[in-house]
């Protein structure tokens, strides 16, 4: 039976002003369809698409030491016929949906001095209580870079002082902290019922025995513990049995849950995306699968129990965390409806289960894989691969008449660089001579996920096919002033990764380096596939449409349209969901690295996105929500 609560975030959605149609969850739906019912936006009229209000947080996080990495990768929820969101340095803000203007803020003030993993946050979820009249019978639940979840009245922005500490939970403890700044929550949480629940970002590659990937859930009204859930067995016989040894269990961590999770209310299920445990790279001092990491989970919501799994990359050496929110919806069958979970991964793979067994829809294979050749490292020798639909990016062997360049001069120096690594296509391990990744540990599908029309049976996914190297450095010979070094304290070897570019700086692979896809889920089968962005805002003129490197995620309405921002062009771009044909795009006042939402208040359907670039990217930086509309 459904408790009230969730039956509350809807009617809190459906109270704002007349005729609105909400958007209460981060992928608007608890399941993260990214779908939207609204119609008035059609592929008839949305070149006519103009900037209806903007907000302007003023949050660009002076004083904080980290602040080059901030990226803006906020979705707004709609609630009572306000916009809640956050900003990267946890500034939660509520506007008027239907004008802009802002109704409260609240800092949540992470300590600035701190050296950051990460400075985003993708969100907040919003919780209702028709028990609680008055002061936080709504409350919005928000994750801060400093490792705390806090609670908000949603009417005022005043904390519920109710909920653990004075409106806060210090999700630090319990978690074997071993670096401040590096243990954060950068997405926002899932509810079910009374329970909030949380995942952890943890900062990568630092050393064997980084923090516990732990998962939790709360009390909605008062913070107290209900369950939590190592996706790492801690304790005998359940290591053992996922095939754990005794040293690795103690010692390892991460596997966390950084990105989105997913909720089928009426089965009492939530799904978590797990990553990489510790480090990344080398999996030396974690013999074995590696369960529960890099996997689907699904949990009773209830009590934390497993209740089935599927682990997507066996004994991660590559930084292919499952990145996306778990997609609930239905596919087709054999004639027949089927409730399906749809994972979109850093390999450019989407992999489909039945929602209640886990069981495939569509046949996976255990291919065999490239073994590694470093001393102390052994290699999963089969990966898991479904058979539909096919790669939405390359997985080949790339050899030096692979490379790309503008110039025969540019070209050949990125021969040289093809030549001198290993590379025998996907998961090639690793190595001490370096490794070409295609894709790169940044996906394939990162964050942004994928948005699906169930009545077309189609998933929209954006992904990257951008080259990366991946070194692995003798401890003894390991400097600071490595491209991209990180220590993996604990093992023989140290990091070095990047993205392999030309000496102008364009990535040294052939083009599209992001396109959109639409994938008839149904089938297996790849409808479209374009290129997504220019490289307009990334290189001087003359301009190519040739597909840019993109984070971020799309949305589809009812009407046909695929909305999405993303790329390293400051643009939002409006594609037809049948054809793929961009039908519009709206100039961007900075990078649009995050996911857009849709609703109609008062009539009117806006199309929201946050402008506030991406550190890491390297976009133009800024503190805009801007919704764009038809002329009045």
């Amino acid at each position: 039976m459904l408790r009230w609560c969730c039956l509350v975030v809807g009617m809190l959605a459906a109270a704002g002003p007349a005729g609105a149609e909400g958007w209460p969850s981060y992928g608007r739906d608890p399941g993260g369809t990214r779908f939207a019912p609204d119609r008035q936006i059609t592929p008839g009229n949305v070149g006519r698409l103009e900037i209806a209000w903007t907000h302007r947080s003023g949050d660009m996080g002076a004083g904080f030491r980290a602040a080059g990495k901030a990226a803006f990768e906020a979705t707004p929820v709609l609630a009572a016929g306000r916009l809640y969101f956050s900003t990267p340095f946890n500034v939660i803000v509520a506007v008027d949906a239907a004008t802009g203007a802002e109704v409260w803020r609240h800092d949540a003030r992470p300590d600035p001095g701190l050296r950051y993993s990460e400075v985003t946050s993708r969100g907040v979820a919003v919780w209702g209580d028709p028990a609680a009249p008055g002061p936080c019978a709504a409350r919005v639940f928000s994750g801060t870079i400093d490792g705390r979840l806090v609670a908000l009245d949603a009417a005022t922005g005043k904390p519920c002082a109710d909920f653990g500490r004075g409106g806060a939970i210090d999700l630090t403890e319990g978690v074997r902290l071993r670096d401040r700044g590096d243990y954060q929550t950068t997405s926002p949480p899932a509810l079910f019922e009374d329970l909030v629940i949380i995942g952890s970002a943890i900062g990568d590659n630092r050393a064997v025995d980084l923090e516990f990937g732990i998962v939790r859930a709360y009390d909605a009204r008062t913070g107290r513990l209900a369950w939590s859930f190592d996706p790492i067995p801690r304790t005998e016989p359940e290591a053992s049995r996922l095939g754990w040894s005794a040293k690795a269990r103690e010692q390892t961590g991460a596997g966390n849950v950084w990105s989105i999770m997913s909720v089928d209310v009426e089965r009492g299920l939530v799904f978590l995306p797990t990553s990489s445990p510790s480090p990344d790279f080398y999996g030396g001092e974690r013999p074995g699968d590696n369960l529960y990491a890099n996997s689907v989970v699904a949990l009773d919501a209830r009590t934390g129990r497993v209740v089935w799994h599927q682990q997507l990359v066996r004994h991660d050496l590559w930084d292919y965390d499952v990145p996306a929110q778990p997609v609930l919806a239905e596919v087709t069958r054999e004639g027949r409806r089927v409730p399906a979970v749809i994972q979109a991964t850093k390999m450019g793979l989407l992999f489909v289960f039945h929602r209640e067994t886990g069981a495939p829809l569509f046949e996976i294979e255990e291919r065999p894989v490239p073994a590694s050749d470093v001393p102390g490292e052994a290699a999963a020798p089969t990966q898991r691969f479904p058979v539909k639909p096919p790669p939405l990016v390359s997985h080949k062997a790339l050899a030096p008449d692979d490379a790309f360049g503008l110039t025969f001069w540019d070209r050949g120096k990125c021969a040289e660089k093809f030549a001198a690594y290993r590379s025998e296509g996907i998961y090639t391990p690793p190595s001490l001579k370096g490794t070409l990744m295609l894709p790169s540990y940044a996906g394939g599908t990162n964050w942004g996920g994928i948005a699906f029309d169930e009545a077309r049976g189609i998933a929209f996914a954006n992904v990257n096919n951008v080259v990366a190297v991946v070194r692995l450095v003798p401890q003894a010979e390991a400097t600071r002033d490595l491209p991209g070094y990180t220590p993996q304290r604990g093992t023989p070897y140290a990091l070095s990764r990047e993205i392999v570019t030309s000496p102008i700086g364009m990535p040294c692979n052939a083009p599209p380096w992001g396109t959109l896809a639409a994938v008839d889920m149904n089938a297996g089968t790849i409808k479209w596939q374009v290129p997504l962005g220019t490289t307009r805002d990334l290189a001087p003129w003359p301009w190519f449409e040739i597909g840019v490197p993109n984070f971020g995620g799309p949305i589809v309405t009812a009407s046909g349209l695929v909305f999405i921002a993303a790329t390293t062009d400051n643009y939002l771009r409006a594609f037809d969901a049948e054809t793929g044909k961009e039908l519009w795009k709206g100039r961007l006042p900075a990078g649009g690295q995050a996911t857009p939402m849709t609703y109609t208040a008062n009539g009117r359907q806006f199309v929201v996105i946050a402008a506030g670039g991406h550190g890491m990217l390297g976009t133009d930086k800024g503190d805009y929500l801007l919704a764009f509309a038809l002329p009045r």
